[in-house]
C-alpha cells in the first residue's frame, strides 16, 4: 500500500528549514510549500499599503485579495514572483506582528491545508506539526542556537550585498524567538511525536540525510 509523503518541518528562525525541506523535497519529489514565505507576503503587502498590523478588517480584506502559490519552489504573487524581496530586514523585522494575528493564521492555514490535500508536500514554519498537519506521518523540528542561527543569517544577507550587522541580526532573532514561541494564537513549540535536530553543529547535507534516512526507514518497514 502506497504511503503518502506528508512532511511536517518546524522550528525558529534562522534554523535552516527552507533550505534543508527544498533539499529533501528534491530527493522524494514533494511539492515544497514555504509557509513562512507566505507570511511575509502578507507582511510585505501590508508594509506597502502602509497597514498596521492592529487593523484587522483591513489585514483581512487584504488577505483574501491574494492569489498565492508555488512555482519552482518560490512564491507567486497575485502572478509575480517575489521572492527577493522577502528575505529583506524590514521583512524580518516585522513579519511576527503580522504572523500572529489569529484571523491571518486562519485564512493561511486553509490555504496550506488545501495544497497538502491535493499532492505529497513538504512544509515548514512554525506551527506544521502541531497546526496545519497534525497528522503528518513525517514530523522534524529543527533547531540552532541562536549565535549560529544569525551567523548564518548574516552570511545569507552579505551575501546579497547588504549592510547588516550581526549584533542586531542576533537581537533580532531573539525577539522573534520570543515573540513566536509566546504569541497566543499556534505559538511554536515542539510536536510530541516530532523527531528533533539540533543543527548548531551539523551542515546542511547533514541534516538532510538524517531526515531522508529516517522517511526511507519508515516508508520501507
Amino acid at each position: 500500500m502506497y504511503m503518502r509523503i506528508i512532511v511536517a518541518i518546524d522550528g525558529p528562525a534562522g534554523a535552516g528549514k527552507s533550505t534543508i525541506a527544498k533539499r529533501v523535497g528534491e530527493k522524494f519529489n514533494l511539492m515544497y510549500i514555504n509557509t513562512g514565505s507566505m507570511y511575509r507576503a502578507v507582511t510585505l503587502k501590508a508594509l506597502e499599503k502602509d497597514i498596521h498590523h492592529s487593523n484587522m478588517d483591513k489585514l483581512c480584506r487584504l488577505v483574501d485579495t491574494m492569489d498565492m502559490y508555488f512555482q519552482n519552489n518560490e512564491l507567486i504573487l497575485n502572478g509575480e514572483n517575489i521572492n527577493d524581496k522577502l528575505t529583506l530586514p524590514y521583512i524580518s523585522n516585522n513579519v511576527s506582528n503580522y504572523a500572529s494575528i489569529k484571523e491571518v493564521r486562519h485564512r493561511l492555514v486553509a490555504i496550506q491545508r488545501e495544497m497538502a490535500e491535493k499532492y505529497d508536500v513538504i512544509m515548514d514554519g512554525r506551527d506544521i506539526g502541531t497546526v496545519v498537519l497534525k497528522d503528518a506521518p513525517f514530523k522534524f523540528f529543527l533547531t540552532a542556537s541562536p549565535e549560529e542561527r544569525a551567523r548564518r543569517r548574516y552570511e545569507e544577507l552579505k551575501l546579497k550585498k547588504l549592510d547588516v550587522n550581526y549584533e542586531n541580526i542576533l537581537d533580532e532573532i531573539k525577539k522573534r524567538d520570543y515573540i513566536d514561541c509566546n504569541r497566543e494564537t499556534d505559538p511554536l513549540t515542539k510536536a510530541e511525536d516530532a523527531i528533533e535536530i539540533d543543527s548548531t553543529n551539523m551542515n546542511i547535507e547533514e541534516v538532510v540525510e538524517k531526515i531522508c534516512s529516517y522517511i526511507r526507514n519508515k516508508i520501507n518497514n
